[in-house]
């Protein structure tokens, strides 16, 4: 084994060979790899060491002697401190290239397809302000309450007016709610005795229809003031259709709780995708990147390539957005999704579009598609998309079985995509297209459409 002779501080100098799959730049010294953000492939830069392990360091970036032409200036250091905008550094057609090398890495990488073809990656004209959902924590800085995003691996707030990513509706919303709550004196969650009012404040935003949805994600089940609140709410903020209270007390990760109560309005915001009309209720998924989305759907629904003949399956189903547009040109669509809420509003959304041949069922994937071959359901066609880990592998075997003639494969994780559609691929399954589309400019995540066929 061959001795490491770094250590923490000591400062280097090297030229950046390329970039992590998270947009970090790696520098190589020795042969030793540094993965340092903020840098990009061909700079010549100096870095100083902050963690040495056993195979790799990272280091942070000091300064650059040689700029790469893809540099650009940042538009918002703090985007990068709390990871919001951690490719904002790098120009945009840039970004797009190393979205669509990423996915074909994966492609040979992980799912050990040689010469993959991988199209270019479809990008956005203005690629910021795109987010149409915000999820913003608040917190106590400094005794005052305050909204913003916790610092990169940290609990630490940084407060934040502008996230340049998400529509300036919901930006300038966020702020009005803060200073309400501030008016009232609510007290901000504490996590380290988990004691507090408010947690989180989510906006989402109809792209089409302008509505704002607002949830005050509570650690209480009352809120004091809480009418005066959602008064105050729905006076200082234009186009408020919706008003909730969502409580969770739970210790951990995840924002929303189960139990909502409607303050004012609807119990969803409305919005559209494909000409479609969507209802979209507080814990129910909806892609934050409307237009982007409705690109990539286009994508899945030209690789179905549907005559009005076939039975398709759509698998992680949501709230029905692929699978109404796919009952469209279908002659009837099977759809599955394991949150039943998102199920519930599916059923409303195809009632509501006037779609009466989708067939929508709450439950895991991999028992709901078992049930339905041992009904003697059989797919012409099979849609998926699976939330970042990727598909079960109970679900992948009982797909084969099924023997769809295509498998369209929309994923937000081109790692377990590739994973997947390698097991695909050994049960018989040709590879036929890889299209990336950008969701998340800015950032390092992309979404992939894939096309396979017997």
């Amino acid at each position: 084994m061959k001795q490491i002779n770094f250590n923490k501080n000591d400062e280097l100098q090297g030229t950046v060979v390329d970039l992590t799959h998270e947009g970090a730049g790696v520098v190589k010294i020795d042969d030793y790899p540094f993965f340092v953000e903020g840098a990009l492939p061909g700079e010549s830069v100096t870095i100083k060491v902050m963690k040495v392990g056993k195979t790799f360091g990272f280091a942070r970036l000091m300064s650059v002697q040689t700029e790469s032409p893809d540099r650009v200036p940042e538009k918002d250091i703090i985007g990068r401190q709390i990871g919001t905008m951690t490719l904002q550094h790098l120009a945009y057609p840039a970004q797009l290239k190393f979205k669509q090398h990423l996915v074909q890495s994966a492609f040979e990488r992980l799912g050990k397809f040689k010469g993959v073809k991988v199209d270019e990656t479809i990008g956005m004209e203005v690629p910021y302000e795109y987010r149409n959902k915000a999820q913003i924590p608040v917190r106590s800085v400094d005794g005052m309450l305050e909204t913003g995003f916790f610092r990169k691996n940290s609990h630490q707030l940084v407060p934040v007016e502008n996230f340049y990513i998400q529509h300036k509706n919901i930006d300038e919303a966020i702020v009005k709610v803060r200073d309400i709550l501030r008016k009232y004196d609510i007290v901000p969650y504490n996590e380290r005795n988990h004691n507090g009012e408010i947690r989180h404040i989510v906006v989402k935003r109809g792209h089409y229809t302008g509505q704002l949805m607002i949830i005050l994600v509570t650690n209480k089940k009352r809120l004091q003031n809480i009418e005066s609140i959602t008064h105050d709410i729905v006076n200082t903020i234009d186009n408020v259709e919706s008003v909730v209270l969502n409580f969770n007390n739970q210790e951990g990760n995840a924002i929303l709780g189960r139990n909502n109560t409607v303050l004012h309005g609807t119990p969803y915001y409305t919005d559209k995708m494909l000409g479609l009309e969507f209802r979209v209720s507080p814990n129910s998924f909806f892609q934050v990147n409307t237009p982007q989305a409705e690109a990539l759907y286009k994508l899945a629904l030209e690789a179905a390539d549907l005559n009005g003949t076939e039975t398709v399956l759509d698998a992680y189903c949501g709230i029905g957005t692929i699978s109404l547009a796919l009952a469209k040109e279908a002659k009837q669509v099977y759809a599955m999704e394991i949150v039943h809420e998102s199920i519930k509003m599916a059923k409303q959304n195809a009632k509501l579009n006037g779609i009466e041949n989708a067939h929508f069922e709450t439950g895991a994937a991999d028992e709901i598609l078992p049930k339905w071959s041992e009904e003697g359901v059989k797919f012409d066609v099979a849609v998926v998309d699976p939330p970042r880990k990727g598909l079960d592998d109970d679900f992948i075997q009982t797909l084969i079985a099924q023997n769809p003639k295509k498998i369209v494969y929309v994923s937000c994780n081109p790692s377990t995509c590739a994973r997947d559609c390698r097991k695909f691929a050994d049960a018989g399954y040709k590879l036929e297209t890889v299209k990336p589309v950008d969701l998340f400019p800015q950032t390092a995540h992309t979404e992939v459409v894939v096309r396979l066929t017997k």
